[in-house]
């Protein structure tokens, strides 16, 4: 998943040399850590919110296949 968030928000973003992802493995969920140029933290959000909550549609359907939750946070 790490990867594929990676690889997606590296098109999205002017400075990909920039975008770092963790992931953090709990008993029952993971976090991705989402790391972006201060610049392009509005280019990862999207118009109301409308990329991030893509993104994290996106997560949620490959993280089904492991039966855990996964959650999405920005850092800036």
């Amino acid at each position: 998943m790490t990867e594929l968030l990676t690889q997606i928000i590296k098109h999205i973003v002017d400075s990909p040399d920039e975008v770092s992802v963790n992931e953090v493995q709990g008993e029952r969920a993971i976090v991705l850590e989402i790391k972006v140029a201060q610049d392009d933290v509005g280019k990862v959000i999207g118009r109301e919110g409308r990329i991030i909550n893509s993104l994290r549609q996106i997560i949620k359907a490959a993280a089904g296949k492991r039966n855990k939750r996964v959650n999405i946070e920005l850092i800036s």
